[in-house]
């Protein structure tokens, strides 16, 4: 049997479009509240990425709490419940292998906020406008 050769182009497109698939369907987990958890139910969370290795047996999912309340629960609530979460992936997407999912806090938001802080300091933006 031979194996089919990807470029590096549509080696990344496949891992972009399975990222996002991943990332739908635990969003409509969390959304439709099919985890029977009291954090999860009681938070809203924003599923913000999802990264898979090129192998597709591991996902980083970056999460976001709705306003960043209880973040570390919200992210213990998850990583308790990530069994359950591989599993329901798998099943709806029907890949080969059930991908590993490492859930991690998105601080991209967090990062953006300490930019647009530095760039509105006033000594900043005198030397941007000189």
């Amino acid at each position: 049997m031979v194996r089919q050769q990807f470029t590096p182009e549509q080696h990344s497109v496949r891992l972009l479009k399975v990222g996002e698939q991943v990332r739908h369907v635990l969003s409509e987990i969390l959304a439709r509240q099919q985890v029977h958890d009291h954090t999860l139910t009681a938070h809203s969370v924003s599923i913000t990425e999802v990264r898979m290795t090129p192998d597709l047996r591991q996902a980083a999912v970056y999460v976001k709490p709705l306003l960043g309340e209880d973040e570390e629960a919200v992210l213990k609530a998850l990583r308790t419940n990530t069994a359950f979460f591989q599993r329901e992936v798998a099943q709806r997407l029907k890949l080969k292998f059930a991908a590993k999912i490492q859930f991690r806090a998105d601080e991209t938001f967090d990062e953006a906020s300490r930019i647009d802080a530095l760039l509105n300091d006033p000594r900043v933006k005198r030397d941007l406008e000189g």
